[in-house]
């Protein structure tokens, strides 16, 4: 395996990442990265987690599978979080001297799934909090740039609260009361109507090709991935990286997914660095 990046990040690139919020970088990845990974969503599919949920499923069958925290039980993932070049990109991207890997979630829409997911930011709902917090997309199969996922740029600066989408009410198999959340006692305004008119936001997505790769800081807006079509499904692994300046924040209008449990068993809490064997640093 490959754990080296394969080139330099420029500093034009990590100028773009901090004034955009998202860049796609491309061929970050070699072949072997994405075979293990696809190795691991077969085996995370076969196994899911008590994390996992089934965001959608239509009257033809088609389905959309959620999963998260799925590494400790994966050696592909726990070998891509440890030894691939993902922490070292994380950490060049942000400008950060320490970088702890945070959750894997992975998502995979079957062929013609019309499934969008909702517009929203990130690290609102998480059990931390900090500018210096990031995701790193990555298809395992060709995707196209209106079934990818897409953002507004520039919207990781804004200072507004939003109302948020409760991922917890998107769940056919009676598991709504997983991770419910209620943005609307903090919420100055409610989130804006971004596919109502992309051009005005500037919404951008682009083509990818396994061995692609987005960076996006987790206050971001995005969404819109989906409407496949009928020959095409969507498998996509991603991992959320920590720097320097993440401390961890419980919060009272919920959190998806909510690490409380388990931190707290930790030993870890409110104002602390994240850390232990649960978010190990990396660099």
């Amino acid at each position: 395996m490959n754990t080296t990046l394969p080139r330099e990040i420029t500093a034009d690139e990590i100028a773009t990442y901090h004034s955009d919020g998202v860049i796609v970088l491309r061929q970050l990845f070699d072949a072997d990265w994405i075979e293990l990974l696809d190795r691991g969503l077969i085996a995370n599919c076969d196994r899911p987690t008590v994390r996992s949920r089934v965001w959608d499923r239509d009257s033809a069958g088609r389905t959309m599978f959620y999963d998260s925290q799925a590494w400790q039980g994966i050696d592909e993932y726990r070998q891509y979080i440890f030894d691939s070049p993902a922490a070292t990109l994380a950490a060049k991207v942000m400008g950060s001297a320490r970088v702890n890997f945070y959750f894997d979630a992975v998502f995979v829409r079957s062929p013609g799934s019309q499934f969008q997911t909702p517009w929203h930011q990130d690290e609102p709902y998480w059990s931390v909090e900090g500018y210096d917090t990031c995701t790193l997309w990555m298809p395992l199969t060709p995707v196209a740039k209106e079934n990818a996922l897409a953002y507004v740029p520039g919207s990781h600066r804004l200072d507004t609260v939003f109302d948020q989408f409760n991922f917890g009410e998107l769940n056919p198999d009676g598991k709504q009361n997983v991770d419910q959340v209620d943005f609307s006692a903090i919420a100055a305004t409610r989130f804006p109507d971004i596919d109502q008119d992309p051009e005005r936001y500037g919404v951008v997505s682009w083509d990818m090709q396994p061995g692609d790769c987005i960076v996006f800081n987790s206050r971001i807006m995005h969404g819109g991935s989906g409407r496949l079509a009928k020959d095409r499904d969507l498998r996509v692994f991603t991992t959320k990286w920590l720097g320097d300046d993440v401390r961890i924040k419980f919060r009272a209008e919920g959190m998806d997914p909510d690490h409380t449990e388990v931190m707290t068993a930790r030993g870890l809490k409110p104002g602390d660095r994240p850390g232990t064997d649960l978010y190990p640093q990396i660099i």
